[in-house]
């Protein structure tokens, strides 16, 4: 009943569920694209979702292929600099307020591992630490100028148009701006309304103004992309599939290169279980204490842009994981097979409601691998959905 009636905890979700063979598992959607706005109709499974720091993953894709291009290298400190000379003097803060020399220079690992000091200026030093920050834009800028292409464009050439994926973009066309889900926000006594403007209205009204082009455009590699649920799933079932397209062929990656974005690229450093990522601004985020609940202490690693984590769902521990800012979630289990994206349009970010939502659709996932056959979800039942989803089901499709 999350999604149902007037006083519903949320305004409106699309959940979908992919296996390694590209076999769509499950898809829902449920609720409204706009809170109040029922003149927009319902979600729909092709709605729009600005999916915020889900766009990580897809950075980590791209200058992935040009590491095995060779046109990048994953720690080559003297490529970082050349191409982004901004970071070549970058000082860093210490517990005392002075500012000190960075003592090692950055590089692409460290950037898609959030290692690199972030803050600005840095807080730690190089490869110390990690610190959720805006390493994976700087990591798109360094794409940007070794290629000559936008982030835009290069997304576009090399990884939506091979998977042909038509809903996905840094710029949505007209015609999946007419399916954008709208941006809510809970209010201190668990109200929502609909934001008035956009958080990147930037992004939805390039074009509209003088001398206005894609070309003069800051694209974020962090948190740039519009999609939807299915658009972004085809990825996930990509790499499920060890770098290649089940459904097209397609191959974006090498096994090789999955298995190494899908490696903990910190095990020398502390654990993430129980990091605290604070609120910086309270209507966009809340505080958390915990990136994803685990079991029995399994330790939390970080891929190459993305938390490696077990958890109580059900999942395996070498599990990727992360999250967008309107409490959107994906999730890609390689060892069982199977991942799933959760999209929401809610903010401040760490909504109960939204994440809740999200976890127990996970474990019926794999409620239903366990009680069918161990990777072969394409047996998982709808009812154990329904349950979930209350009596929504006029509502999605």
């Amino acid at each position: 009943m999350a999604c149902a009636g007037p006083d519903r905890d949320l305004p409106g979700v699309v959940a979908m569920v992919v296996d390694k063979n590209g076999d769509q598992v499950f898809a829902h959607a449920a609720g409204q694209r706009g809170h109040g706005h029922d003149h927009l109709g319902p979600m729909q499974i092709d709605t729009l979702f600005w999916i915020a720091s889900c766009t990580k993953l897809i950075t980590g894709i791209a200058c992935m292929q040009l590491v095995e291009r060779g046109v990048l290298t994953l720690d080559d400190t003297e490529i970082v600099q050349r191409h982004c000379p901004e970071l070549r003097h970058v000082r860093v803060l210490q517990p005392d307020g002075r500012l000190v020399e960075k003592q090692r220079d950055i590089t692409l690992r460290m950037l898609l591992s959030h290692t690199e000091g972030f803050l600005q200026p840095l807080i730690h030093q190089p490869g110390e630490a990690w610190e959720y920050g805006i390493s994976v834009d700087w990591a798109g800028f360094l794409l940007e100028r070794v290629t000559g292409q936008t982030l835009h464009e290069y997304m576009q050439q090399h990884i939506f148009q091979p998977l042909r994926l038509t809903h996905i973009s840094m710029i949505p066309n007209e015609a999946n701006q007419a399916k954008l889900a709208c941006m809510h926000q809970r209010v201190s006594n668990g109200q929502l309304y609909v934001r008035k403007e956009h958080p990147l209205q930037r992004s939805l009204a390039i074009g509209l103004y003088p001398n206005d082009s894609p070309s003069s455009f800051c694209f974020s590699g962090g948190a740039g992309c519009f999609s939807t649920a299915h658009d972004y799933y085809r990825i996930l079932s990509t790499l499920l599939n060890n770098g290649t397209c089940p459904l097209i062929g397609t191959q974006l990656l090498s096994r090789e290169t999955v298995d190494e974005m899908f490696r903990n690229q910190i095990p020398h450093l502390a654990p993430l279980n129980g990091k605290h990522m604070p609120a910086a601004k309270p209507e966009l985020t809340t505080a958390a204490t915990g990136l994803q609940p685990t079991v029995d202490g399994n330790r939390q690693g970080w891929g190459l842009t993305f938390l490696l984590s077990g958890g109580d769902t059900g999942r395996s521990i070498g599990t990727a994981q992360w999250t967008g800012l309107p409490n959107l979630r994906w999730w890609c289990d390689r060892e069982n097979g199977v991942a799933g994206i959760f999209c929401a349009q809610i903010l401040p970010f760490g909504d109960l409601k939204a994440f809740s939502l999200a976890e127990e659709i996970e474990r019926q996932v794999y409620a239903g691998l366990s009680e069918a056959q161990r990777g072969r979800p394409g047996y998982i039942r709808l009812e154990h959905f329904l349950v979930i989803f209350g009596h929504v089901v006029e509502t999605g499709v």
